[in-house]
């Protein structure tokens, strides 16, 4: 088989594996957090089921769970594999990438290395299996499949199918998935580019301009039309006005962990928009005037200060980034004219919509089909609709709420053990372990939690939510979009020291304002 005929199989092969994990997606999609496990369930154990336990240290606490049901331990262990992967997936795309780029060789009769066509290219094989295994978005998806069949042999296959199907629901990811569909079309993205773009104006339209806009203005509409589509929209605009410009390492890693944790805490100004939040407003009572004057302030005051941190470090190489504008002049013009206005209207009305029934699947799902023939009858005033980044980050967020899921029999005791400065600064690193979204649920089913104490978690989980990219639901969207700007894929420790600083200044804020 000729080598081109193997890479083409090759490819044809990891995109098939992608598809199944798109279509995958929808059965192991849960709300933020994952949910209450419903009663009845073979595992995991409710957590009023470990009882005897007042008084005890957390150290006997946890192991007494462990002795009560092993599998709590072996779903943790798993949890904590696929977040060691994670942080090993840059290194696995980048030798899959070295792989493919190798040319297939034998020995000749005279002990000489030479290329030729293999009848099997397993190096092509190999590499795309690899550059499989490196996309983060797959991640948790993919170690969704030893917890089940680690729960199909310890409790049977009814047991794994309960957890899968009652246990968890398919809420949040799946909002992701449609919002971020319909954010990312030309008409949407051309509306938030013109919105943001008057405030860049102020600026002098310069790329230091467009940088500060989309960095503050971006988040804030994160609390009115959800912080993935604010994520969505920012990470489109700071691909296309600063990252191709080619900025530096450290700016581009600066600017990656500055847009997650501004986008993180961007949505407190209200309480329907950030997963974290919407876990407890309800049961808590919190409404829009409580957020936007217990946390939204704050939030805002944080993100102006870190933005401003980061100028003034990255003033100068912004302004030189001036100087390749010109250089794209002839490809800015080559862009398709503007989509009408009533296209654009009609997009921010399924925008709207989309938002405005988040919480029943049903209903934005049946209004993404609208949409989606929509799409078809305005074709000419569309670009192609990508649907590859939106599947894999519900495939991403999927499994890790299944996981999540899972790690409520260690979580909550630690959470309710704290006091109130120990539990923000515990909910800001437990959040780089887990969606702070599922911290603050855990939290609220603490009975013994005083209104510090719900201040501190929330605020806590909110603040590191720019950590990992596993820290905050709207991350893999961001990260599906500028990923392609870092040469071997986001390094987690290139993201953790992006967003150390501004999650520094959030800290402060929310503690000392």
């Amino acid at each position: 088989m000729p080598r081109s005929t193997a890479h083409r199989l090759a490819r044809a092969l990891r995109a098939a594996l992608i598809a199944l994990c798109s279509l995958a997606a929808p059965a192991a999609l849960s709300a933020a957090g994952g949910g209450a496990p419903e009663a009845g369930l073979a595992f995991p154990p409710p957590l009023a089921s470990y009882g005897g336990e007042e008084g005890l240290p957390l150290g006997e606490v946890l192991a007494g769970r462990v002795r009560a049901e092993p599998l709590n331990l072996v779903a943790t262990l798993l949890f904590f594999a696929a977040v060691l992967h994670t942080f090993l997936a840059p290194k696995i795309a980048a030798y899959a990438h070295r792989l493919e780029h190798r040319p297939p060789a034998d020995y000749d009769r005279d002990g000489e290395i030479e290329p030729h066509e293999h009848p099997l290219d397993t190096s092509t094989f190999k590499a795309e299996l690899l550059h499989f295994l490196g996309e983060i978005e797959a991640v948790f998806g993919l170690w969704v499949v030893p917890l089940l069949i680690t729960l199909t042999v310890a409790k049977g296959w009814g047991t794994a199918e309960g957890f899968i199907g009652r246990g968890v629901h398919f809420t949040e990811p799946v909002f992701v998935v449609v919002i971020m569909a319909i954010s990312s079309t030309r008409p949407v993205l051309q509306f938030a580019e013109w919105l943001i773009g008057q405030v860049a104006r102020l600026g002098g339209g310069t790329p230091f301009a467009w940088w500060l806009s989309i960095l503050t203005v971006g988040p804030v509409l994160g609390s009115f039309i959800t912080e993935p589509a604010a994520m969505v929209i920012a990470a489109l605009l700071l691909s296309r006005r600063l990252f191709a410009l080619g900025p530096s390492r450290r700016l581009a890693y600066a600017t990656l962990g500055l847009l997650f944790v501004n986008i993180s805490v961007g949505g407190t100004l209200t309480h329907f928009a950030a997963p974290p939040v919407l876990m407890v407003a309800g049961k808590w009572g919190w409404g829009f005037s409580h957020m936007a004057s217990q946390f939204g302030w704050k939030a805002v005051v944080g993100v102006l200060i870190a933005n401003a941190l980061y100028a003034t470090l990255f003033r100068g190489e912004l302004t030189a980034l001036s100087a390749r504008v010109a250089e794209r002049a002839e490809a800015t013009a080559a862009r398709r004219a503007p989509a009408p206005f009533w296209v654009v209207a009609i997009h921010l009305v399924f925008l709207a919509w989309t938002v405005m029934t988040a919480h029943t699947t049903a209903l934005f799902v049946g209004g993404f089909l609208f949409f989606l023939a929509f799409l078809q009858a305005s074709q000419p005033h569309q670009d192609p609709l990508n649907l590859r980044s939106p599947l894999l980050v519900g495939f991403f967020l999927g499994g890790l709420v299944v996981h999540g899921a899972l790690q409520q029999w260690w979580i909550e005791p630690v959470l309710s053990r704290l006091g109130e400065l120990p539990l923000f600064f515990g909910a800001v690193v437990l959040t780089a372990f887990n969606d702070n979204a599922a911290i603050t649920y855990l939290a609220s089913l603490v009975p013994s939690f005083s209104d510090g104490m719900k201040y501190a978690v929330v605020a806590g989980a909110v603040t590191g939510g720019g950590l990992t990219v596993i820290a905050n639901a709207p991350n893999p969207a961001g990260q599906a979009i500028l990923g392609k700007h870092f040469e071997g894929g986001i390094q987690p420790l290139g993201l953790l020291a992006g967003a150390l600083p501004p999650t520094a200044v959030l800290a402060a804020a929310y503690l000392l304002l």
